[in-house]
């Protein structure tokens, strides 16, 4: 049951605002990220949202299915997304990114991927997905070790160019291997 069994339970309060869950290093894999991810789903009032899932085994399948439920919370103005050194590959991005489209009221975003494996395509899909985010002011993307070259840096860059109102940016693409830019 573990983190399915918590989402269940969250589904039920329909009217939170506030909510931080610290599950770091539980092992709840897909399964419970999933669970997750349906839960949040039915919380369309939460404004200010903390997931800290780091180091749980979480693949495409979890992250997509998070994206999913974090796509009904519209309401959504502060959002805290550690998911570090977890499994995710381009289709786990592709469905944060495609999620986070829908959270036009963000204001303040800090999404930690470090270690995962989103490459090229997932950052370029993040960034498509964040380009709808015109009201982000503050903005963290930790994105470090995640075999991104200069496609996927450059689709980055190209869906946070919409992103006008942004004020603080911090990007984090050190990679183990070297990104050429096009010199």
């Amino acid at each position: 049951m573990g983190a399915s069994g918590l989402g269940s339970g969250l589904a039920n309060c329909i009217n939170l605002s506030n909510l931080t869950l610290e599950l770091i290093w539980n092992q709840i894999g897909d399964e419970g990220a999933s669970g997750l991810g349906s839960g949040l789903a039915n919380c369309i009032n939460l404004s200010n949202l903390t997931l800290k899932l780091q180091d749980n085994d979480i693949g495409d399948e979890g992250a997509s299915d998070l994206g999913s439920g974090l796509a009904n919370c519209i309401n959504l103005s502060n959002l805290t997304l550690n998911l570090l050194y977890n499994k995710i590959d381009a289709m786990g991005a592709s469905g944060l990114g495609s999620g986070l489209a829908n959270c036009i009221n963000l204001s303040n975003l800090t999404l930690e991927l470090r270690e995962n494996h989103i490459g090229d395509e997932g950052a370029s899909d993040l960034g498509s997905g964040l380009a709808n985010c015109i009201n982000l002011s503050n903005l963290t993307l930790e994105l470090r070790d995640n075999h991104i070259g200069d496609k996927g840096a450059s689709g980055l860059g190209s869906g946070l160019a919409n992103c006008i109102n942004l004020s603080n940016l911090t990007l984090d693409l050190q990679q183990k291997q070297f990104i050429c830019f096009g010199l």
